[in-house]
């Protein structure tokens, strides 16, 4: 899974979205609840893949650039106007210890360059032998 995030104290995701004259995946407002003891931290406009098998990350990187390359003036308008921060985030499921590769390419590295932008990389490890869990489990 791979997304790009607008974000910041508070301001209109549905503004972003017409100036980008882009549907987000996600848009989410400082202080809505997300349950009894946590609420949303920030205000967000979201742009991103869903979770799908892939051996190269790039797959995922690549569908969200090229609906935001040709937006840079108008993101960082967005970003200096409403103080916001801008952020891809790249988030790894590692199934039987198969590993995604990790790169980024010079394209991609001047656009985030461009906007100004952060990455961060989430890793999560799911079991790589079940039979060996169970066996330690049931000792």
């Amino acid at each position: 899974m791979a997304y790009f995030s607008l974000f910041g104290d508070e301001f209109d995701p549905n503004y972003v979205t017409s100036i980008l004259k882009i549907e987000p995946t996600n848009t989410a407002y400082k202080d809505d609840i997300i349950n009894k003891k946590h609420r949303i931290k920030e205000t967000s406009w979201t742009l991103g893949t869903e979770y799908e098998e892939s051996l190269d990350v790039n797959h995922q990187l690549t569908k969200v650039v090229d609906l935001l390359k040709n937006k840079v003036k108008e993101i960082n308008s967005i970003r200096i106007e409403h103080r916001l921060f801008t952020k891809f985030f790249i988030v790894i499921r590692i199934e039987e210890g198969k590993t995604p590769a990790l790169y980024f390419d010079s394209d991609f590295i001047e656009f985030v360059n461009m906007i100004h932008a952060e990455i961060d990389v989430d890793l999560y490890t799911n079991s790589y032998n079940e039979e060996l869990e169970q066996e330690i489990g049931s000792s």
